[in-house]
């Protein structure tokens, strides 16, 4: 392979052929098996996208049924599961705790033959009901507290929102849980995604194929960049304080987070949708401080940063949804994960349904072979 042909990051060369969803990076369009992801956002649930991302098409009202009946069935974890939790430090990043427990989870529902469609289709059932379980028990075992066991009688946002603050959320806290559970839980060939089909060539079970995904997905130039957004927001300060802000980052080249993306050249899709959620919420709880920071710096950078196609990605408006929900910050990214879980399940079905081993070719630039000297000959 020559020299000519690498491209760091593997940027634009196509790693899988997919019909699970598809970007226009111009046109801002991100389609979930040809449906609209602003579309499902507003008239579907997360279960029911969930269904299209898995298997292909909207669900009929019994398959929507029985495969929320199935998902309500499987969210309780194995004891020895929450013991694994109180053994772990209560100062770890939760990503770290859910990589560590998805795969633990696989020790307790092995399926270690992926050939069986059954077999796989029941991993697909733990795994998606148990993720949300998983992040809510260490979350509330790190602050001392015992963990909730879930509730059957709420659909997946509304539980989620329940075991992580102990309360029932609101209907409309509770729609737009769910709303950014679907806008997260797909975006084509992204590192977490590659992660996953990756480790599914090997035909390794979808737990380690999950985990794999997460560990991916915890990096700051992934999954958790929504909580540098907030840091960076803090440090402004205010929305008076922007500009000047902005000025200096763009003359010191310093980051600007949430914003810009390998994809989109004009704003994210996701963050327009998530701008909506966001004035819902506030209208419920408070408006924060750091909302009107963020919409001011994205008035000042509009017309440096939108002439050379940089605008807000779903990171930038994400954070500020969950804060003003009252999810602590680190649990972001964990959130992130649970919804992206219905995607990396469905590339892996998609990978091991037609399954070729990844292996890339490399650029060698070491030494040529050497000859071996004796340690006690070298200088």
């Amino acid at each position: 392979m020559s020299l000519a042909e690498y491209r760091p990051g593997l940027a634009d060369v196509p790693a899988a052929e997919s019909a699970i969803s598809d970007i226009d990076g111009k046109n801002a369009r991100l389609l979930y098996r040809g449906f609209p992801v602003e579309v499902l956002a507003r008239e579907s649930t997360f279960e029911e996208t969930a269904w299209l991302l898995l298997k292909g098409e909207l669900p009929r009202q019994k398959e929507l049924a029985d495969f929320d009946a199935q998902l309500r069935q499987r969210r309780a974890l194995h004891f020895r599961m929450t013991d694994m939790f109180k053994a772990l430090p209560a100062t770890g990043h939760p990503m770290d705790a859910l990589q560590a427990s998805v795969a633990a989870l696989g020790m307790f529902h092995s399926t270690r033959e992926v050939s069986d469609p059954a077999g796989n289709w029941e991993s697909c059932l733990r795994i998606l009901a148990s993720v949300p379980t998983l992040v809510a028990t260490f979350h509330r075992v790190r602050l001392g507290l015992e963990p909730l066991a879930p509730r059957d009688d709420l659909d997946h946002a509304g539980n989620l929102g329940y075991m992580l603050t102990g309360k029932e959320p609101s209907p409309a806290v509770r729609k737009v849980l769910d709303a950014c559970l679907i806008l997260h839980a797909e975006h084509q060939m992204n590192a977490s995604t590659f992660a996953a089909r990756v480790v599914g060539s090997t035909l390794a079970d979808p737990y380690r194929v999950i985990s794999a995904a997460v560990g991916a997905l915890a990096g700051p130039l992934h999954g958790g960049a929504n909580e540098e957004v907030l840091d960076m927001l803090e440090v402004i300060g205010s929305a008076a304080n922007a500009r000047a802000w902005f000025e200096n980052a763009v003359a010191t080249k310093g980051k600007i987070m949430g914003f810009g993306h390998r994809v989109y050249k004009v704003k994210d899709p996701r963050a327009t949708v998530l701008q909506d959620l966001a004035e819902h919420v506030f209208a419920e709880t408070s408006r924060p401080r750091s909302y009107d920071t963020a919409l001011e710096l994205e008035k000042v950078a509009l017309p440096v940063l939108g002439a050379k196609g940089i605008h807000p990605n779903v990171d930038f408006f994400s954070g500020i949804v969950y804060q003003s929900l009252g999810i602590p910050k680190d649990i972001f990214t964990p959130l992130f994960a649970i919804a992206r879980t219905a995607g990396w399940l469905a590339h892996w079905l998609e990978q091991v349904g037609g399954n070729r081993l990844f292996r890339p070719e490399q650029i060698y630039k070491g030494y040529a072979e050497r000859k071996y000297v004796s340690l006690d000959e070298r200088a």
